[in-house]
């Protein structure tokens, strides 16, 4: 029997019409023969208003404990709701808040801003299974978790998102659904430029690093939880049906999900342009990078100064993009002149976790620094760190560095 965690945010059930709406979408689904799982964010603007009646109470004299258990209210006052919206339409339902035995997400002590206890939580989860089993529709708190002293934690704001791809992922679930405000991803803001498209699909790595450069759509932490095998989608609360179209999200490819460090087997080259203030003038790095791919030379890495643009090519395309950057040189009166490197080898160090792990790149850089090895550049994403040393100081650069994930 096909089971689905469906995750409906604050402005999805933000009155009593669109809670009647979402909880008559959910029983549809009941209907068709399916399992639901349902996890739920405080009604629309709840948590807010909470944060700022605390402010005005207490200020500062207000205690975690105390904080986390009086945000909590936002998310066990819409289970209750949800719960017996469901049952007015005559299905069996539940709601489930981290006061019950039957509670899942279980968290360590960090009480505002807690990390996920998977093992326990996996083993916990399998008490949702059995009321599954009963016909029963689970409604549980998004963004709580509990830890091993039995206090309420959260998980911090939009961890309901982390909530649903994570009972998704511990109950083997066939497909995650977040229904929010949107109708799915879009190409950009709709808000800012009136040509927004919604994407039809988009993948895990896509929509982490959206996400986490300030769309608003999906908490970025939620993700490392999306299961490669389980669907997942967004969609808009105004279809008031869990089938509809929304924007698919795919992956993520196996390889991304574990830690991995690599050592390029081929030197790299640097190709280092120089020009006066030329970080302020519109249209250089147009013309370096166009030039290189017209003539199909791969840029491996890029850099920007306020006097100079590093580009990193494979060896072998080395000696045609110095001839190919020099012609731009001359035909530009903002660029001066242009050298080509040494050989460097290039570091690829990746997790899920770096997106939210304060120091990675120290903790990377340490023992090179450690045993003096010279960083020639350095670049980061949310979830990879690329090293560039010499090329002669590459394996053992690679083998000190790779200690780092174990």
């Amino acid at each position: 029997m096909e089971l689905i965690v469906a995750k409906f945010g604050g402005t999805s059930i933000g009155n009593g019409r669109r809670i009647k709406k979402a909880a008559r979408s959910v029983v549809k689904e009941y209907m068709k023969g399916k399992k639901v799982v349902v996890v739920v964010s405080a009604i629309n603007k709840t948590t807010d208003e909470l944060l700022q009646i605390v402010d005005e109470a207490m200020e500062d004299a207000v205690t975690e404990k105390q904080l986390a258990e009086i945000v909590s209210m936002g998310e066990m006052t819409s289970v209750r709701i949800f719960s017996s919206a469901i049952e007015a339409l005559g299905v069996k339902s539940e709601y489930i808040d981290p006061f019950m035995d039957e509670w899942p997400i279980i968290t360590d002590s960090n009480l505002l801003n807690a990390k996920v206890d998977f093992e326990a939580t996996e083993k916990k989860s399998k008490e949702l299974l059995k009321l599954l089993d009963q016909g029963i529709i689970p409604v549980v708190c998004g963004f709580l978790g509990r830890d091993p002293n039995g206090y309420i934690t959260t998980l911090g704001r939009g961890g309901s998102d982390i909530t649903a791809f994570l009972l998704g992922h511990c109950l083997k679930a066939d497909e995650v659904i977040i229904v929010t405000d949107v109708g799915g991803v879009m190409s950009t803001d709709p808000n800012k430029l009136q040509g927004a498209k919604k994407l039809d699909k988009i993948s895990v790595e896509e929509m982490r690093d959206l996400a986490t450069h300030g769309a608003q759509v999906l908490h970025p932490h939620a993700l490392k939880y999306k299961d490669p095998d389980i669907n997942a989608k967004i969609i808009g609360f105004e279809h008031g049906d869990l089938s509809a179209p929304g924007t698919e999200i795919i992956g993520p490819s196996k390889n991304k999900m574990v830690k991995t460090t690599t050592l390029n087997p081929e030197p790299i080259s640097v190709v280092a342009v120089v020009g006066e203030k030329i970080l302020n003038k519109p249209g250089i790095l147009a013309k370096l990078t166009s030039k290189l791919a017209e003539n199909s030379i791969n840029i491996i890495g890029i850099s920007t100064g306020q006097n100079s643009v590093t580009i990193f090519v494979d060896k072998k395309d080395a000696d045609e993009a110095h001839r190919l950057l020099h012609d731009v040189v001359i035909a530009d009166d903002n660029l001066s002149s242009l050298s080509l490197g040494r050989d460097i080898a290039m570091i690829t160090i990746s997790s899920p976790d770096f997106i939210d792990t304060p120091g990675i790149i120290s903790e990377i850089t340490k023992p090179l620094r450690d045993n003096d090895l010279n960083i020639v550049e350095i670049s980061s994403s949310q979830t990879s760190v690329v090293i560039f040393v010499d090329w002669n100081d590459g394996k053992k650069a690679y083998e000190l560095v790779r200690g780092v994930l174990e």
